[in-house]
């Protein structure tokens, strides 16, 4: 009786931990092949979005209230064309800098430093060669 009941528990558990993997997935925050990702900034009114096939990268901020909602691109050229495009190849780090990430090609490492700011011309993507 006590193996059937561990046995039970352990696929429940099972069971469990598989459908919670599943509804993370789903919302696309922890999938690497996600098309578009929301990266937190330490401003709590503040993400990055990133388009992970092709590099661009929008600032996105919400508010309670609503006349400071807004959502502006800090770079609209794609960093990947054509064929190069798949989704997963770029993705964000954070830095200790509040207003710095970095990007990364997942695949041939190039690297940029990604400025956001409220100040639209204090926003940048600049390569680190």
């Amino acid at each position: 009786m006590k193996r059937f009941v561990i046995t039970l528990l352990i696929i429940f558990i099972g069971i469990f931990s598989g459908a919670q993997e599943k509804q993370i997935t789903a919302l696309g925050q922890d999938s690497p092949d996600a098309a578009y990702r929301l990266f937190p900034t330490t401003n709590m009114w503040t993400f990055l979005k990133l388009n992970t096939a092709d590099g661009r990268i929008w600032q996105v901020q919400y508010d309670v209230n609503g006349p400071n909602r807004f959502e502006t691109y800090l770079n609209m050229v794609p960093l990947a064309l054509g064929e190069d495009k798949r989704p997963g190849r770029f993705t964000l780090y954070p830095t200790q800098n509040i207003w710095t990430f970095i990007l990364l090609d997942t695949i041939n490492g190039s690297t940029w430093q990604v400025q956001w700011s409220q100040n639209k011309d204090k926003r940048a993507i600049i390569p680190i060669n």
